[in-house]
């Protein structure tokens, strides 16, 4: 266990990026759907135009937002690469309420999960999908946290 320490250097998830089709509803979405605060834009070096936005999403983490997605490609099972976003919440039933009263329908409402953590799910504007956990006491991610002494 020791050696594991040692060698981890990776301090953690820093952002995820994601290409949007339209900046505006995706703001909205991620600040109004989730409660993100919108932190901060910076446009491209050589034309001055608008390039990213970064949302702060909690801890040490935003979401980049990128301007120009034009090309969608659906969710399938087969896919590889990108399947969802995950974001831990402290109280499910709370997101999932901001979640509908910012106008969002949920994809999968809440339910406990086979993980032994409380879950929902939702689309953002562009349609990528969207998980929201709540971590339970006896869950797999908790008990590995514990058995590594990880808060």
């Amino acid at each position: 266990m020791a050696e594991w320490r040692i060698i981890m250097v990776v301090k953690g998830l820093a952002h995820t990026a994601l290409n949007v089709k339209d900046m505006e509803k995706s703001i909205e979405f991620y600040t109004k759907a989730l409660g993100f605060k919108k932190a901060f834009g910076m446009n491209k070096p050589e034309t001055g135009e608008p390039w990213i936005v970064y949302l702060y999403a909690g801890g040490d983490q935003f979401i980049e937002l990128f301007y120009g997605g034009e090309n969608y490609t659906e969710y399938d099972d087969s896919n590889i690469g990108f399947s969802h976003l995950c974001f831990a919440v402290s109280d499910i039933n709370k997101i999932a309420e901001m979640i509908t009263e910012a106008g969002y329908e949920l994809d999968r409402p809440v339910k406990f999960g086979i993980d032994d953590n409380w879950q929902c799910w939702v689309r953002d504007p562009d349609r990528n999908r969207v998980e929201l956990m709540q971590m339970g006491d006896n869950s797999l991610q908790a008990k590995f946290f514990k058995e590594n002494n990880i808060k």
